[in-house]
């Protein structure tokens, strides 16, 4: 098992920056990839960035592309999401989650998940 924890996140205007990390606790050596999610109210949850545990590119949603930046701290077994450009369309529950097994949009291709941090970006 993999235990997500998730901190960062709150309330921000429209163009401020805001970190959100995720630390991996358990077996961490089966993770493949971390990603990020995100649910706003009423909407499906849906992909925003992805990263391998241990090397290769990034991978990033078109509507975030530019402004967010997802990276790993090997050492600390963490994920970061650097939100940068905010917009009020950010506003969401988002979520870290790690897979086993690929690096992929899709949520079914994860295995943990965090329990979600609010973001709310006012314009």
């Amino acid at each position: 098992q993999v235990q997500l924890v998730q901190s960062g996140g709150g309330l921000v205007q429209a163009g401020d920056s805001l970190r959100l990390s995720c630390a991996a606790s358990g077996r961490t050596f089966t993770i493949y990839a971390m990603g990020w999610f995100r649910q706003a109210p009423g909407k499906e949850r849906e992909f925003v960035a992805a990263i391998r545990w241990s090397v290769g590119s990034p991978d990033y949603a078109t509507s975030v592309k530019g402004r967010f930046t997802i990276s790993r701290d090997s050492a600390k077994n963490t994920v970061y999401l650097q939100m940068n450009s905010l917009k009020s369309e950010d506003t969401a529950v988002y979520y870290c989650a790690a897979a086993r097994r690929s690096m992929g949009r899709s949520r079914a291709e994860y295995d943990y998940w965090g329990q979600g941090t609010q973001v709310t970006v006012s314009s």
